[in-house]
């Protein structure tokens, strides 16, 4: 079965600024797009009233999409574009429609004064829940040609200029993960930026004084268990051009600072079969509300 690039729609700035983000995305993949349209049944004494009707609910839930999907359509031609309107809460639709996506894109609103996200309830608990690929972008962003929005002005999301950053653990790189970021970097011929941050030696946090020696060592050392990891992903793309970073500090604030200048973060979510329920991790949740660009939260055993 084919797989599509699947956003989630729902007729405001930032499911459109995701639904445009998505059509370049599905071009440059040459799958078709999706727009998935969770709605809730108004309840039957709203439905009644006359200010909010029945019939004014329905035709706002297939016109809307509809006249997205036809502007899609028109900015990217050849582009296959479909909706899909499900009844149901919007978490648990869109997690149901990203089991059969080749990715999720979801739309989040810029923090003004702060170069972030804010993630949802509904945007969280997708990302916590999804095990294929789900990309959070934002609307308002200024595309990096320059166009502050489409055609039919559109909020544009950031275009693939800047490099791809992926967020490594060392200790238990995962392939999954390397390969999106690989294949991304690939696939829009920009280059990735990979960042690893080490934990500082115990002495920081009881104010001990500071061993250059020692950080100058431990430094070398992570340093090269990086290049080490990267080789043979290295190998396999020679085409990407990779800058590795290995420092010292907070992986958050230091994947926050590098997204500045990105174009795409990647970062990995470890699936935690767990009673207590689905868990995204710290530094991945940090990253999706301070992140000035968009996030792609890979999911991995």
């Amino acid at each position: 079965m084919l797989r599509s690039v699947v956003v989630g729609f729902d007729g405001s700035a930032e499911s459109r600024a995701a639904a445009e983000w998505a059509a370049r995305e599905a071009e440059r993949r040459f799958l078709p797009l999706k727009l998935v349209h969770a709605w809730e049944a108004v309840p039957e004494p709203i439905a009644l009233a006359s200010l909010l009707g029945g019939e004014t609910q329905q035709q706002w839930e297939e016109r809307i999409p509809r006249e997205a999907a036809e502007g899609l359509r028109l900015r990217h031609s050849g582009l296959n574009v479909t909706v899909e309107q499900v009844p149901g809460r919007p978490a648990e639709v869109l997690t149901q429609a990203a089991k059969d996506a080749e990715l999720l894109v979801l739309g989040s609103r810029g923090m003004s004064g702060i170069g972030g996200f804010l993630v949802g309830s509904v945007g969280q608990a997708v990302v916590a829940r999804a095990e294929q690929p789900v990309i959070l972008v934002r609307a308002g962003e200024r595309a990096a040609d320059g166009h502050a929005t489409d055609p039919s002005a559109i909020p544009a999301a950031a275009a693939l200029s800047g490099p791809v950053v992926l967020g490594l653990d060392t200790d238990s790189p995962d392939d999954t993960l390397l390969a999106f970021a690989f294949e991304a970097a690939a696939r829009h011929v920009t280059p990735l930026r990979v960042v690893h941050v080490w934990n500082l030696p115990p002495y920081f946090a009881y104010g001990v004084p500071a061993d250059p020696e020692l950080d100058a060592v431990l430094g070398k050392q992570d340093a090269a268990t990086l290049a080490e990891v990267l080789h043979r992903w290295k190998e396999k793309y020679p085409a990407v051009e990779v800058v590795a970073e290995s420092r010292s500090g907070s992986p958050a604030i230091e994947l926050a600072d590098a997204s500045r200048e990105a174009s795409l973060v990647v970062v990995g979510r470890r699936v935690r079969r767990s009673p207590l329920g689905a868990h995204i991790g710290p530094v991945t949740h940090a990253v999706l509300h301070h992140a000035a660009a968009p996030v792609a939260v890979i999911s991995h055993d």
